[in-house]
């Protein structure tokens, strides 16, 4: 896997938890960061998955304007 370095800013709140748990668990902060990002990431995607799952057939009356009704804007 390539890597790309970024820097972003932390508050020292942030910066002191993260400190704590690279202490606790033996890794790097570069590992906590990703860990987070990948987690936020798994979260968003499934919130999307199961809105559209919520939401699948809730108005099966609807239905869309001809391509004439489209063109004419």
């Amino acid at each position: 896997m390539s890597s790309t370095r970024t820097q972003v800013y932390l508050t020292e709140e942030q910066r002191e938890r993260i400190d704590t748990l690279t202490r606790a668990e033996g890794i790097t902060l570069a590992e906590v960061v990703r860990r987070a990002l990948d987690d936020y990431f798994e979260r968003q995607s499934a919130d999307v998955e199961a809105a559209l799952s919520a939401t699948f057939g809730a108005a099966p009356e609807a239905t869309a304007p001809s391509r004439d009704e489209w063109d004419r804007g």
